[in-house]
C-alpha cells in the first residue's frame, strides 16, 4: 500500500526525523491564506499529492503555467491560486502516463534553502532477505537514471532487522560531508530503520535528502510502501489507503476476496493461484500477446466469485479473448465449469473463452464445458491453450 508525501512526513516526524512544517488539503482549500501564516516563509512549497514520481517534472492537462506538480511559491498571495489551480486537474508525468492522474489532495510546505541534494532509500533486498539501504550523492533526480549510467554513485549496505547501526566512516568520504553531519546521517539512517522496522514497510525512499545551507540534513520528500500482507498489525495505517488512488476494478475484486490487478495487454486471464496465473501470463507473452490483467480467484473459489472474476475481467475494454486456466484441488473443475456456464448466461457473456481444466473432476468439468452449446472451447493441453486464447485475440 502506497502512502502520500504528506502522510509519510507525518510518520517520520514522530520516530524524530527532521521534517519541515506543512499542512495538507483534501478538496477544500478555504483555509490555506490562514494556515500560511503558521508556515515560516517565503517561499513555500506547494505539491500536488498522487501515487507517481517524477511530479516536478510533470504536466498539467488543464494547464495554467509552465511549471509542474511541485511549485515553489514566493508570493504569499499566489499560495492559494497556485493550489486551487492543481485540485482536480490531471497531472502527467512519466509514471503516469499520457492519461495522468486526478489531483485530489495538496500539500503545502515551508520551503527549504538547499546546499547538496541526496538519495536514501530502505528497502528489502530479497537475495539475502535483509533490509538494504540504498544512499547516493546524486539525489533529487531518478535513480534508475544514475543507477544506469552511473552505478558507481550508488552505496548498498546491508542491515541486521531490529539491531542499532553504525554506518562505515568510509561514508564520509564517498558522501564529501563533514563529521558531524556523518554523526546526523548515522542518527537519521537509525531512525528510519526503527520506522521501517515498526510500520512494516517494504520501501522507505527519501528523493531528495538534502543539506540546506546551515549544513543540516533535511528530508525533503519521502515515499513509504507498507506490505500489505501486515496491514492487519497496523489498522490505524490502513485507514490511510486513498482509494481514489487506486484502480476501481482492483478494488471490486477485493471486496470479493480475489487478487486483481489491470494489465495493458488483450487477453483476459482467469486463474487459481498466484503462481499458475504467473505461469499463465508468461505462455501468453511466449506467444506474442500481452496479458490485460492478473486474476487469482484463490483456493476457495466458488461460483459467485467466478461470476465476479468475469464482471470484472468483462468491464475492461481492451480485453479481446480469455483464458481460464484452473488447477483443481480444494475446489472441484466440475463446479468452476457450473460458474462459467452461469456466468456466461447471465451477463450475456461475449468474449472469446478458451477453458484449461487439470485436477480434481477436471473431466467432469470439461463434460459441463462441452456440452453447455454456449460456444467455449475447452482445451488440456496448457500450451495449446495459450496459442488458440492468443490466436482468438488477434481475430
Amino acid at each position: 500500500m502506497n502512502l502520500h508525501e504528506y502522510q509519510a512526513k507525518e510518520i517520520l516526524k514522530k520516530f524524530g526525523l527532521p521534517i519541515l512544517n506543512g499542512r495538507s488539503y483534501d478538496k477544500n482549500l478555504d483555509s490555506i491564506d490562514k494556515d500560511i501564516g503558521t508556515l515560516s516563509g517565503p517561499p513555500w512549497v506547494v505539491k500536488s499529492q498522487i501515487h507517481a514520481g517524477g511530479r516536478g517534472a510533470g504536466y498539467f492537462k488543464n494547464s495554467f503555467n509552465d511549471k509542474g506538480g511541485v511549485q515553489v511559491i514566493f508570493d504569499k498571495e499566489q499560495v492559494l491560486a497556485i493550489a486551487s489551480s492543481m485540485m482536480g486537474n490531471t497531472l502527467v508525468t512519466k509514471q503516469t502516463g499520457e492519461q495522468g492522474k486526478t489531483v485530489n489532495k495538496i500539500f503545502i510546505e515551508e520551503g527549504c534553502d538547499i546546499e547538496r541534494e541526496f538519495y536514501l532509500s530502505l528497502l528489502i533486498d530479497r537475495n539475502s532477505s535483509s533490509v538494504m539501504m540504498m544512499i547516493s550523492a546524486a539525489g533529487g533526480m531518478d535513480i534508475e537514471e544514475v543507477a544506469a549510467s552511473n552505478p558507481e554513485k550508488i552505496i548498498n549496505i546491508h542491515f541486521e532487522k531490529n539491531k542499532n547501526i553504525s554506518l562505515d566512516q568510509s561514508l564520509q568520504t564517498k558522501l564529501d560531508i563533514n563529521q558531524s553531519q556523518f554523526e546526523e546521517l548515522n542518527s537519521i539512517t537509525n531512525k528510519l530503520l526503527l520506522a521501517f522496522n515498526s510500520i512494516d514497510a517494504s520501501t522507505i525512499e527519501i528523493n531528495p535528502l538534502v543539506l540546506n545551507k546551515l549544513g543540516n540534513f533535511v528530508l525533503l520528500d519521502a515515499k513509504i510502501s507498507l506490505d500489505d500482507n501486515a496491514l492487519f498489525r497496523h489498522p490505524e495505517l490502513a485507514e490511510l489507503k486513498d482509494l481514489t488512488e487506486e484502480d476501481p476494478l482492483e478494488l471490486q475484486a477485493a471486496e470479493h476476496d480475489m487478487n486483481y490487478v489491470k494489465l495493458d495487454g488483450s487477453i483476459g486471464c482467469m486463474v487459481n493461484g498466484a503462481g499458475l496465473a504467473m505461469a499463465t501470463m508468461d505462455i501468453i507473452k511466449q506467444f506474442g500477446e500481452e496479458p490485460a490483467n492478473f486474476l487469482d480467484l484463490g483456493g476457495t473459489a466458488n461460483k459467485d466469485r467466478v461470476i465476479m472474476g468475469f464482471k470484472t475481467i468483462q468491464a475492461d475494454p481492451n480485453v479481446k479473448s480469455i483464458l481460464i486456466n484452473i488447477f483443481g484441488g480444494i475446489i472441484h473443475c466440475d463446479m468452476i465449469a457450473n460458474g462459467i456456464v452461469d456466468a456466461v448466461k447471465e451477463l450475456d457473456f461475449k468474449l472469446p473463452l478458451v477453458i484449461r481444466f487439470q485436477g480434481t473432476n477436471a473431466s467432469e468439468g470439461r463434460d459441463v464445458i462441452n456440452n453447455s452449446s454456449l460456444g467455449l472451447i475447452s482445451i488440456d493441453d496448457f500450451t495449446e491453450a495459450a496459442k488458440k486464447v492468443v490466436e482468438l485475440a488477434k481475430k
